[in-house]
C-alpha cells in the first residue's frame, strides 16, 4: 500500500513540474499533419530548378530538329550564336572546297578532251599551262579530301550541339538552391594531427 501511495505522489510531482515548465513559456508543441503538409507544399513551391524528367530528351530532340532550339528550350540563349558558328564554319569550308573541286575537275575534263581552259591554262608565252594536268589531278584529290572532311566535321559538331543540349538539361535538374552549400572544414586537435574535409549542409525553412 505504501508503494502505491509513493508512486501516486511521484506521478503528481512530475505533472506539477511539467506544468510549471509550461507556464514559464517552454511550450511543447507537436505540429499537426495539416501543418506538416502545408510546410511540404511551401517547400515544393520554392523549388527553382527543373524537375521535369523528360527535359533532357526534349532538349536533345529540339536541338536535333533545329540547331540551337534545344539551347533555347534550356533558356541558355547565349549559346545559340556559338551553335550556329560551330555548324556554319564547316558549311562554309564545304562550299569553298566544293567550288574549287568543281573548277579543277572541269578543267581536267577539258584537258582530257583536248581543249584548253582560260583559268588554269592562260595565255603563256611559252605555250605551257600555268597548272599542269598532274597539278589539276592533285588539286582534285586535295579539295575532294577536304570537302569530305568538312562534312565529317559538320556532322560531328552537329551531334555535339545535340549532346550539349541534353547534358545542359540534366545539369539544370540538380539542386542549386542557396540552402544547399558545400564548404571545406578544418578540425584541429592538439593531441592528434589536423583533419581536413568537406561539409554538405542543407538548411530547411521549416
Amino acid at each position: 500500500m505504501n508503494k502505491h501511495i509513493v508512486f501516486i505522489i511521484a506521478l503528481f510531482g512530475c505533472m506539477g513540474i511539467l506544468q510549471a515548465q509550461t507556464n514559464k513559456g517552454e511550450k511543447l508543441e507537436v505540429p499537426s499533419d495539416s501543418v506538416q503538409i502545408a510546410a511540404m507544399r511551401n517547400n515544393v513551391k520554392s523549388i527553382t530548378w527543373n524537375t521535369d524528367p523528360l527535359s533532357p530528351a526534349k532538349a536533345a530532340f529540339y536541338s536535333a530538329v533545329l540547331p540551337g532550339l534545344g539551347q533555347i528550350y534550356n533558356k541558355s540563349y547565349w549559346k545559340v550564336p556559338f551553335v550556329y558558328a560551330a555548324i556554319g564554319t564547316p558549311i562554309y569550308f564545304y562550299i569553298r572546297n566544293s567550288n574549287y573541286y568543281d573548277r579543277y575537275l572541269n578543267a581536267y575534263k577539258h584537258r582530257q578532251q583536248g581543249y584548253t581552259d582560260d583559268e588554269f591554262y592562260g595565255n603563256q608565252s611559252n605555250g605551257q599551262p600555268r597548272v599542269s594536268t598532274d597539278g589539276l589531278r592533285r588539286g582534285i584529290q586535295f579539295y575532294r579530301r577536304y570537302k569530305e572532311l568538312s562534312i565529317l566535321v559538320g556532322v560531328g559538331l552537329y551531334a555535339l550541339t545535340v549532346i550539349e543540349a541534353n547534358v545542359d538539361a540534366h545539369l539544370k535538374q540538380f539542386n542549386v538552391d542557396e540552402r544547399l552549400t558545400l564548404e571545406p572544414f578544418i578540425y584541429t586537435d592538439p593531441l592528434t594531427s589536423s583533419q581536413f574535409g568537406l561539409t554538405l549542409t542543407y538548411k530547411t525553412k521549416w
